[in-house]
């Protein structure tokens, strides 16, 4: 059976990778965050009579980078974020022989639940 993904992630794996994983998620958050904030302005500013400024638009574009930089940490390792807000990650994992994800959530102390790559976040099963 064809993989959809390259890099598995043991159970370990994916825990040694918590720390991090919480950095570049509050990095993620931060970032969408201000990029929010760019909109709202530039918006404001696109109705008629605003003043659209250069440099706006320059920070816009420098936020989109930066979020797309923090994105690329996960998407390189091929961890899925599913939910920024949650902080909900999945991690490709092989259990019993069948590609499913490890999934965590930024609350959570530990990596405890897995699910199907089609059921999703609902479909979560505690790990025995």
């Amino acid at each position: 059976m064809a993989h959809h993904f390259k890099k598995h992630y043991s159970l370990d794996e994916a825990r040694e990778l918590l720390p991090q994983v919480r950095r570049w998620l509050e990095d993620l958050i931060r970032l969408r965050n201000q990029l929010l904030k760019t909109d709202l302005r530039i918006n404001a500013l696109t109705a008629p009579g605003g003043d659209f400024g250069g440099e706006l638009v320059n920070t816009w574009v420098r936020h989109i980078a930066d979020l797309r930089q923090a994105l690329a940490q996960f998407e390189s390792r091929e961890i899925q974020v599913k939910d920024i807000d949650r902080g909900l990650v999945d991690f490709p994992a092989i259990i019993g022989g069948k590609e499913v994800f490890l999934c965590w959530e930024k609350d959570e102390d530990d990596i405890e639940f897995w699910h199907d790559l089609e059921t999703g976040y609902g479909g979560r099963e505690k790990l025995s």
